[in-house]
């Protein structure tokens, strides 16, 4: 029997929408307001609109080609949006770049594994604590003191957020050794290294068995309990979003057609439509 996992109770802001009552007493972490991009003459979202809780976990879901993963991509700045806002921590992140978004607080795991595959477990883990170091150029070319303190303290760092996932005793491995399974949790270690307040994971259970995706979701929990930060997922597999995510937004040809909780998005008619179709004769 699968495991259940408590969730919190969601409740209406001001905004519409719906947080964890956990989170009213803080600002949400994420606002998008009218949110839109356009490739040509082809509105790939548009008027999107989502509130994020500073501790949920929130899904993001729909059929194939929904524009989940384009919204992603809205959010870390891969794409500048056509029109609307994205407000992180109450800040507007128009014009902002990649970089400036992870260091405002995004990180993010891709659809496709990106790992430094010939870089060992631990590399790839500093390789996400890059832009917490705060030694000059010389520094590290002349291995000053002060570069060498540095690097004891990345290591331990690392081998710290290794050890959520029980992976510290492969810090030496290569990366593109690991099992498959390893290796997603690998990028999750990665991302978390950022030091984020908002989390993106995008398909993480892609390929991943049964038993995987149940430590997965355990995973995910122990994540927010441990960091009290926000998990934004992209999933296609309906027993984990379900199972873990306490707000749910659901996406179709590029606009959402539901927001709400696991028990008012299965009841959903617009919802069902969309991942099964109008039933025969209607």
């Amino acid at each position: 029997m699968a495991k259940k996992f408590e969730k919190g109770k969601m409740v209406p802001v001001p905004s519409r929408s719906i947080i964890p009552e956990r989170d009213l007493d803080k600002s949400p972490i994420l606002e998008c307001s009218h949110l839109g991009i356009d490739f040509g003459g082809l509105r790939a979202v548009d008027d999107f609109n989502l509130t994020i809780g500073r501790t949920e976990i929130a899904g993001l879901i729909g059929p194939n080609g929904a524009g989940k993963t384009t919204v992603f991509n809205l959010l870390t700045k891969v794409y500048q949006p056509t029109r609307g806002t994205i407000l992180l921590d109450g800040i507007d992140t128009a014009g902002k770049t990649t970089t400036q978004i992870n260091r405002m607080g995004i990180a993010r795991t891709f659809q496709n594994i990106r790992l430094f595959s010939d870089l060992s477990v631990e590399d790839n883990v500093k390789v996400g604590l890059h832009n917490q170091e705060r030694y000059s150029a010389l520094t590290g070319v002349l291995r000053l003191p002060k570069y060498w303190r540095r690097e004891k303290a990345a290591h331990e760092r690392a081998l710290e957020l290794l050890s959520l996932f029980e992976m510290q005793d492969l810090a030496g491995h290569k990366a593109g050794s690991l099992p498959y399974g390893a290796q997603r949790r690998l990028e999750i270690v990665r991302a978390l290294a950022t030091n984020p307040s908002l989390l993106l994971l995008d398909e993480p259970a892609a390929g991943m068995n049964p038993s995987e995706t149940a430590e997965l979701m355990e995973n995910i929990v122990k994540i927010r309990d441990t960091f009290q930060i926000a998990i934004l997922l992209i999933e296609h597999d309906m027993n984990l979003v379900m199972g873990i995510c306490e707000g749910i937004c659901v996406l179709n040809f590029g606009r959402v057609i539901a927001k709400g909780t696991s028990e008012e998005i299965q009841a959903s008619p617009a919802v069902i439509e969309a991942y099964l179709g109008k039933g025969r004769g209607s």
